[in-house]
Formats: C-alpha cells, structure tokens, sequence
C-alpha cells in the first residue's frame, strides 16, 4: 500500500472516529445535575454531582432501585437562583413518572408565575402531558410571559420517561422518550428572569405557589445551550429499557375511595352519579327502587380515576337507592347505599337549600350540611367559592367534598364558580354541567334557575348577557330565580370600598350589576349570590331603586364557611336585613307560594318571608 493511500486511510478511520465522538458528545456540559441516588442524600440534603445541593429530608420520599420516590408533600426541594443560570438557551432533561396528575406539574424549573407577571421556564405537565413553559424578551411585548409547549402524547400514570425541552435563542422544542413531540417558534429572544426566581426540583414551585411532585424522579440535567435531536435520542437510549420497568410494588398507589358517590344533574327521569378512585377503574352504579339496587350501569373512570355514570330511564318523584362498585387489578371498592329522589316536575311541590362559600372551613360547612339534609331538599344551590383555592386538588378531596357528603350523596348539587375556584379544572372535572359549564340553565318543578359566571365579562354584548336574555325571554316557569358568585348590591364595609375610611363604595359589584337590567325586563324572582361572607336580603329593586313589589330580590348567602364579614356603617336604602353568622337557608314552593327560611349555625331561624304570585 502506498503512503498516500495509507494517509487516507488514517484519515478515514480519523474522520469516522471524529464523527462518532460529535455524535456521542454532540450536546453542551451540564451546570446543573442531580442523580437522585440514595448514595447522594446525606443530613437531609441532595448532593449534586454538578450545582447546588437540594434540601431534601427523609419524609419527603421513599427509596427505590434507581432513584427517589417523591411522595408529594412538604415544600419542593429549592435554592435561591444561581447566577449561572442559561440566559441564551437551554437544555432541560429528567427521568421520571408521574404518579398524581396535577394542572401546575413541575419537574424542573427556575420560574415566577403570579397572575400576569411571568418570567422563566420550568419543564413539568399538567393532568394529561408534559410540557414546557417558558419566558422570553420577545413574549408579551418584552414584558415577559411564560409560552407553553405541550407533548402530543398522554403520560401513564406511574411509568417511567425521559422528558427533555431544548431552547436554542428561537425554536422551543419538548421531547418524551427521546421522539420530538412539539415545537414552538415564537420564543425568539434572551431568557427572561424575575428577581425572586428559585431553582427548584420535583416540585412547581415560586413565591406563593408550591405543588410537589408525587412520583419518581431518577436524574435531572440543565445545560447552558441547547442539544441537537440526535443527542436527545442518545441519551434515551441509554436506557431506553426503563420504560418498559414495572412500578415498584414499594411505590404502586392503594386502591382506594377519594372522593365518595355525589349527585348532579338531576331530572324527571335521571339523575347523574360522581365519585373517585385513587386508581382508574371500571365504575359499576347499582340502582333500584329498594335497597338491594338489583340495576346497574358501568363505564371505565377517566385516567384521573374520576367517575360520571348518568342514570336515565326513571320516573319522577320517585326514591331511588343507590351504591358504587369500582375495581382495579382484582380489588374492589364498594360505597355505602345512598338514595335520591328524582324531580316530580310541574304542578308538585319541592323545597332547595342554598349554601354558598363553604371555603376552607369543613367543620362549618360539614355541620350546615347535616343541618340542611335534615330539612330534605330535592337538590342543593351553591353561589360560588365552594374552595379557597381552586387549584389545590387537596382542598376538594379532604374539605369540600368530605364535609358535604350528608348532603350531595343524597341530593344533586347546582353549583356556580367563584374567583377562588381560580376557573381551575378541578371544577370542570368534579362537575358534570351542560357545556360550557360555566353558565347553564336548569328547570325544576315550578321553577327555572339561571347558573352563570361573574368573573367573567357580563355586560351587554357579552357571550353570557346575549344567552340570559335569549333564555330569559323564551321562559314561561311560574318562578324564574338567577345565581351568581359577585353581588349585585352589598351593604359589605371593605369589598367596594372601605366605608370606614370614606363614605365611597360601589356598593356592589360592578360587573354583575349589568346583568340587572335583564332581571328587570324579564321578571326574574330572587337573584342568590355569595362573595360576601354573612348574610343580606334587599328590599325589591327596580332600575337601582328600592320597591314595594314586583321586583327582583338580592340575596348574599355568603355565609357556609369562610371567614366572616361585617356590614358597613351606612345603612343603604336597598338593605332590608343584613346579618353577620355562618348560616344556610331553605326555599319551598308549592304552586305560586314560595316559603324562604334562613338558620344559624345553631338550626335557629333568624329570617323568613313569603312570597305570592297574582
């Protein structure tokens, strides 16, 4: 062989070599890296092999064979942002699973989130897929706002993924299982960072938000630059048979009731059944006109284990029993036998209870319930604020749907959202409405009732005041009443302004006062609303001026839980009576009579009128 072809040869073999090495490191170093390894947790901390050390403490997880356990409690493992942080691009990479579906999931992130003001990046999911958000110059007009990308395709709960996001100064890319699954180029520009931003893991978390992760969490990686697709697919491969892993038995989740059976939507002839599992489930409803419930229905529950079997095909006025069964892997969860009672419809009498802003006080709003089952109503009216936080899963399991159980397991449940539902989508998933869920109507008995929404835009024009008006004109029920969170009138002291500083105020909200003029024209009988926390009934408004009669009343029965309110000084010319005290009210009507009746924490009875129609 001559020389020259010997050269080329060598470099042959040289530029085979070189080519393997780019592909085998054709990605930056990391600046932040964390195996989360037994071997690297000591004295409550994480020890990073590259980066800060995370705090973790020994009751936030539990070992397994290849890395943690996050079992999603405490506050997400953080450190103030370090200055290295990327400002150019990024590449973002983590073995995980996921365990509990949440709306803010968060694996990785360095990120602030407060209303608009949004600055940063965090690689996490939501209830469904994983995503990546993040903030740049370019967003928003400069000003800063966090753009999501989402996968393409839903995680499974409890397998593992390797989840990557890369950045490059202009295209945002999202990667699971080292395949591609989203691009977005809209970015286009630096990083941008808020100053109270932290670097957190297995968590979302800023400065008044903090959701941990509940699943497993082997390594995470952040570079400074972003990686190419073929390095995001090496790095998978690496080991890529994890994903076929079974879910370590130490780790599998009980199969258990979350949320025990409640009712919606009830009808002559249905009425729907909810209830969830910790665990995705085939459902099984058994009905019947005696307590052996010989009828069943059954659907699969969704992958959030949440079930809503509607039961049609029943007669009206009638008692019905009812229990669930729901089994996973060969185990089966049974409920107790409820019952409920379909709507008899026009021409009977019924009777409905209102209890509105059972917030974060389940030992209240759980004795309110008691009370008001007692009084058996055929179904359940709430103006709002049924939580104090709407995105915190927690609060609905453990406070609001544990403390009204006496009563939503027997009768079905008409709820409005409230601003601190936050219009999070565990409303829209624990509630079974006519779409857009937000605002619906509802006939029973004698009566129409009109649900709508007033955190959103309610004046003319608007999507919600051009449907009222339509329903409203075309409803002939004997009893038209309408239900909202926001009041129309307030003799509240701070909500509209602090009339113990200045005689100012709105004297209720704005927002919802344009929907008045609806309730006017169209004869609506009594408007219910929350907001508020105490209890107010208005003397008959017409055009914004107290009546003798033939007008809407306003009613605040804010009083189911939250925190207490006080009227204001200045006694309005609309307020009739106004009350401070946690409390529920009753409705009856029989025919053109309506009987209203409202009770203390103690069942007393502090306010009760009569109204006639000609």
């Amino acid at each position: 062989m001559s020389i020259d072809a010997r050269v080329s040869q060598v470099l042959v073999v040289f530029s085979l070599a070189v080519a393997t090495l780019a592909l085998g490191h054709d990605g930056p170093d990391p600046v932040f890296h964390w195996s989360l390894k037994a071997t690297f947790l000591e004295n409550g901390r994480l020890t990073a092999q590259q980066g800060p050390d995370l705090p973790l403490s020994s009751d936030q997880f539990l070992k397994t064979e290849r890395g943690l356990f996050l079992k999603g409690t405490g506050i997400t493992p953080h450190v103030s942002a370090p200055e290295d942080l990327p400002k150019k691009g990024f590449t973002l990479a983590v073995w995980c699973s996921v365990h509990s579906p949440q709306r803010y999931g968060g694996l990785i992130g360095s990120q602030e989130d407060n209303g608009g003001y949004e600055k940063g990046w965090v690689l996490g999911y939501d209830e469904e897929k994983f995503c990546v958000s993040l903030s740049t110059e370019e967003t928003n007009d400069g000003d800063g706002k966090l753009i999501t990308l989402r996968s393409k395709t839903s995680y499974e709960l409890g397998k593992l993924y390797h989840v990557a996001a890369t950045y490059d100064g202009s295209e945002l890319k999202l990667y699971v299982n080292g395949k591609e699954e989203g691009t977005d180029a809209s970015p286009g520009s630096d990083i941008v960072y808020s100053e109270k931003t932290h670097l957190s893991l297995g968590g979302y978390f800023d400065s008044n938000e903090n959701f941990p992760h509940q699943g497993q969490l082997i390594s995470a990686h952040v570079y400074q630059q972003a990686a190419k697709a073929e390095w995001i697919q090496q790095e998978f491969d690496h080991n890529a048979d994890w994903i076929e892993a079974e879910v370590p038995e130490s780790i599998q989740l009980p199969f258990t009731s979350v949320v025990d059976p409640y009712l919606q939507w009830v009808t002559q002839t249905g009425i729907t059944v909810m209830w969830e599992t910790s665990l995705p489930s085939e459902g099984v409803v058994h009905y019947g006109e005696d307590a052996e419930c010989k009828n069943q229905t059954s659907a699969i529950a969704s992958r959030k284990g949440i079930h809503e079997i509607p039961l049609t095909g029943l007669k009206p006025g009638t008692q019905y029993f009812y229990r669930t069964s729901s089994t996973h892997g060969g185990n089966t969860v049974d409920s107790e036998v409820f019952t409920f009672q379909t709507d008899a419809g026009p021409g009977v009498p019924f009777a409905f209870a209102v209890i509105s802003d059972t917030q974060g006080n389940p030992e209240v709003s759980g004795n309110l319930a008691k009370q008001a089952w007692n009084q058996r109503p055929n179904f359940l009216l709430h103006p709002g604020d049924l939580v104090s936080t709407g995105k915190i899963k927690k609060q609905w399991v453990e406070q609001f749907f544990a403390s009204m159980k006496p009563l939503t397991s027997r009768v079905a449940l008409f709820p409005v959202l409230g601003n601190h539902e936050q219009n999070a989508s565990h409303y829209y998933h624990y509630m079974s409405l006519p779409d857009p869920e937000y605002y619906y109507t509802f006939q029973h008995g004698d009566a129409r009732f009109f649900m709508l929404d007033t955190n959103k835009k309610c004046g003319p024009g608007s999507e919600q005041y051009e449907w009222l008006e339509k329903e409203l004109s075309e409803c002939d029920a004997i009893w038209k009443f309408v239900s909202h969170h926001h009041p129309v009138y307030s003799s509240d002291e701070n909500d509209y302004g602090d009339l113990w500083k200045k005689n100012v105020s709105s004297r209720g909200d704005i927002n919802a006062r344009k929907l008045a003029p609806l309730y006017d024209k169209y004869g609506v009988d009594i408007v219910w609303n929350g907001h508020i926390h105490s209890y107010e009934r208005t003397w008959p408004i017409r055009n914004g001026m107290p009546a003798e009669k033939e007008a809407p009343i306003y009613m605040i029965t804010g009083g189911g839980g939250g925190h207490l309110e006080t009227p204001g000084p200045f006694r309005t010319p609309f307020e009739l009576i106004v009350r401070r005290g946690h409390h529920y009210s009753m409705v009856w009507i029989n025919g053109k009579t309506l009987e209203f009746k409202a009770y203390d924490l103690e069942g007393q009875l502090f306010d009760s009128f009569r109204m006639e129609k000609p």
